[in-house]
């Protein structure tokens, strides 16, 4: 097992908070609303926020061994707190710049750091439009993740040389009157990850790195390890809730657990939660070892636990029968975390065609 006893310490602690402290769950004409309860629960009581950032940052110096434990606990529940695009894609994008002022706010979880990449619906640093020009920034960037609570956006966009560069980008822009930036919170089919699109118009922007497409490629390796760790968790959940079900529905005087039918489905399930926890845990192993092969792990665990995630969630509402298609269940939450996040930093087909030249050998 790829986790160690202080790690699975960890595990316990973060699940008996989520527990006893049960996430909101979005009405459904909601806008979506961060759980402010977890999240300083996570962070004032877990230090969740800063377990990878070092020390001398303001974090508690762990690996991103501990934070795809914490992502895995959050999957399972689907908590609203900004840790994905804050805590983890914010925080190591900051590092791998070599920009640490803007760091202690963030591992204490009392700002809110947004990483604002996605143009034209893919994270392709090909696409990316975004320029800066005389120290402004301007471009349209969509699918921030905590974007309408962000207190500082890290940006990638082109630098008047021509290269790719990585900028910050202060929120408080918005409110000025020589350029700043319009953030518009987005509806979305998961309402339990707030999104939103974010104008820069003329916005200040200062350089953090001109290296950008090397922080990228790091970037995109670290949001598909992240994300799959959320995804094995879901899928987890949905697989524990069903068989509890199936234990006590009953049908012509048995339980529906006991029909091979039902066994046979759920047994594949099982199958697929427990590679997606394989593949899952080979990617965090190799992003906390910082091997040479991380891109392709981390995208052969991000193609895989979406898909799998996105099985195992439809397959619960199946064999939940009727109540699984109520709104007052939650299958129907995990079904759309599942298919949202199967587009987010790119979907399974875009993974592979990225893993096609490592295993074709081209």
């Amino acid at each position: 097992m790829f986790t160690t006893e202080e790690q699975e310490e960890l595990r316990r602690t973060v699940r008996a908070l989520l527990e006893r402290n049960p996430p909101a769950r979005p009405a459904p004409d909601a806008t979506p609303e961060y759980d402010e309860t977890v999240w300083r629960l996570l962070a004032d009581q877990v230090g969740a926020f800063g377990l990878a950032v070092p020390e001398e940052h303001g974090g508690a110096g762990f690996s991103y061994a501990e934070t795809h434990v914490v992502c895995e606990e959050l999957g399972r529940t689907l908590a609203a707190v900004p840790y994905l695009g804050s805590a983890v894609l914010a925080a190591d994008a900051l590092l791998a710049c070599g920009a640490t002022a803007d760091l202690p706010g963030i591992a204490e979880g009392t700002r809110v750091g947004a990483l604002a990449w996605a143009e034209g619906g893919t994270w392709d640093p090909a696409a990316i439009r975004a320029r800066v020009a005389d120290g402004r920034l301007t471009g349209v960037k969509e699918h921030v993740l905590d974007g309408a609570r962000a207190d500082l956006f890290v940006v990638p966009a082109a630098t008047p040389e021509g290269g790719l560069g990585v900028y910050a980008v202060d929120s408080a822009a918005r409110d000025r009157a020589d350029g700043g930036v319009r953030i518009e919170p987005l509806v979305t089919l998961d309402r339990t990850r707030p999104q939103a699109r974010v104008v820069f118009d003329g916005a200040p922007a200062r350089l953090l790195t001109a290296d950008g497409h090397r922080v990228l490629e790091r970037l995109l390796a670290v949001a598909a390890t992240a994300l799959s760790a959320e995804q094995l968790g879901g899928a987890s959940r949905c697989l524990e809730t069903t068989l509890e079900y199936v234990k006590t529905r009953e049908q012509f005087g048995r339980p529906i657990g006991s029909f091979q039918a039902v066994k046979h489905r759920l047994a594949d399930l099982y199958v697929l939660v427990e590679s997606a926890r394989s593949v899952s845990y080979d990617a965090a192993r190799a992003l906390t070892e910082d091997a040479a092969d991380l891109p392709v792990r981390a995208a052969a665990a991000q193609a895989y636990c979406a898909e799998a995630f996105s099985t195992v969630a439809a397959e619960a509402i199946q064999l939940h029968g009727g109540i699984g298609f109520t709104w007052e269940h939650e299958a129907h939450l995990y079904f759309k975390r599942a298919h949202s996040a199967a587009k987010l930093f790119g979907d399974a087909a875009w993974h592979r065609a990225r893993l096609a030249p490592a295993v074709l050998g081209g």
